[in-house]
């Protein structure tokens, strides 16, 4: 199967952000989205981590802080295997909030509902929403994630093999970039 490369190769290379910067160079576009959530308050915080068994990065809590889910403004991730998506990259459409109707603790179509849905592997949480609605995922590893706060980023294609992104989600949206490839897989 033919896979295009992304158009934007300089995309690559984007400035990288220092560890504890995630919140000051990230943006949702403009406006409220499906996947934007309620605002983000300490009690939901908390329900959903007792319902996901999972401590919650605080650079995830940080750019939910900013908005609680949504499109981001870079959504292309650039890989060193092929994807079903493209044969370099893959795009996230939505980071997940917490909380409402789309959130990564909604009984129906949260996390612990995709992950037995669409028979992803139970290593974690799905915080990113993908343009392909299911056949492939991005979620935090908690499985083998060093420390219990700091799951690492995974991507999972058709075949469900875990394949390693980002040691951290800092890292992940350190790697996120603007594509022309990207720009519409959210609408």
């Amino acid at each position: 199967m033919h896979r295009p490369r992304c158009r934007n190769p300089g995309a690559r290379l984007a400035p990288r952000l220092d560890p504890g910067e995630v919140a000051v160079d990230f943006a949702f576009e403009q406006g409220l989205h499906q996947d934007t959530c309620p605002p983000l308050l300490p009690e939901m915080i908390e329900a959903a981590e007792r319902h996901l068994g999972v401590i919650l990065p605080r650079a995830y809590l940080d750019v939910l802080q900013i908005q609680n889910g949504g499109v981001p403004m870079r959504r292309c991730c650039f890989t060193d295997f092929p994807t079903s998506w493209n044969e370099d990259h893959f795009a996230i459409a939505a980071i997940r909030g917490i909380g409402g109707e789309r959130g990564i603790d909604a009984p129906i179509g949260g996390s612990r509902y995709m992950i037995r849905e669409w028979d992803y592997p139970d290593i974690g949480v799905v915080a990113f929403r993908t343009p392909s609605g299911g056949h492939d995922a991005v979620m935090l590893d908690y499985a083998n994630a060093d420390r219990p706060d700091a799951p690492k980023v995974v991507y999972l294609d058709e075949d469900r093999a875990v394949k390693p992104v980002a040691d951290s989600f800092e890292a992940f949206i350190d790697r996120l970039v603007r594509c022309p490839d990207c720009l519409d897989v959210a609408r």
